[in-house]
């Protein structure tokens, strides 16, 4: 039997979207495979030749789709960014109404991931683990090219600046979700902004 590869590759790809959406929304261990089935028309059988296993799906969310989306906000922008500070302050500035109210309402996907699942599950754990690790690293690699080009203060460390970040960000959005409140959030986002252009070496300062 000869297999479309296209068709093979979609259908993979409708089942990760429609599980992350109902991860986001329900948590893991809430989101049921026969939901995802329901909203891609796939079959309970077809899902198990992409995935042997719930778990399977769920790592490869994490490997794949929220993976992309630490890397499209954060990486990428990060490593293009000649100044790191203008380059963190744009994408702090860029969340949309909706970024906001979606922030607000469901929460992070990754962080809600690691609350719910890494206590409980090594494969999640190591992956979360992972994507939190390059997210910190990426801010704190920006940091120190900001170092030597001269936009960034000597005397930080941009390691512990890159765990502050990501600990402070998260926590917003975490108060945000509790709160349901997106003033919240643009509260902590406000204060980040004001926090990071402390960093800035006093010659580059605006």
């Amino acid at each position: 039997m000869v297999v479309n590869k296209r068709n093979f590759d979609e259908t993979r790809q409708r089942l990760l979207e429609a599980a992350f959406h109902a991860i986001h929304r329900n948590g893991f261990r809430a989101a049921s495979l026969d939901s995802i089935l329901a909203n891609t028309g796939v079959t309970k059988g077809a899902l198990y030749h992409h995935f042997s296993n719930k778990n399977e799906l769920g790592y490869a969310v994490v490997d794949e789709l929220v993976h992309n989306m630490i890397s499209d906000v954060w990486l990428k922008p990060l490593s293009r960014a000649e100044d790191p500070i203008d380059g963190m302050v744009a994408i702090l500035k860029g969340y949309s109404d909706e970024d906001m109210e979606r922030g607000c309402k469901l929460g992070c996907p990754l962080n809600n991931l690691a609350q719910e699942m890494s206590p409980v599950d090594e494969g999640f754990r190591r992956r979360l683990d992972g994507l939190f690790a390059l997210w910190r690293g990426a801010v704190a690699e920006a940091l120190r090219r900001g170092q030597r080009s001269g936009h960034v203060r000597g005397n930080i460390d941009p390691d512990q600046i890159g765990c502050f970040f990501v600990a402070g960000m998260e926590g917003g959005i975490s108060q945000a979700k509790t709160a349901q409140n997106p003033e919240v959030l643009a509260d902590c986002r406000d204060t980040m902004i004001d926090y990071l252009q402390t960093l800035r070496k006093p010659e580059s300062a605006a």
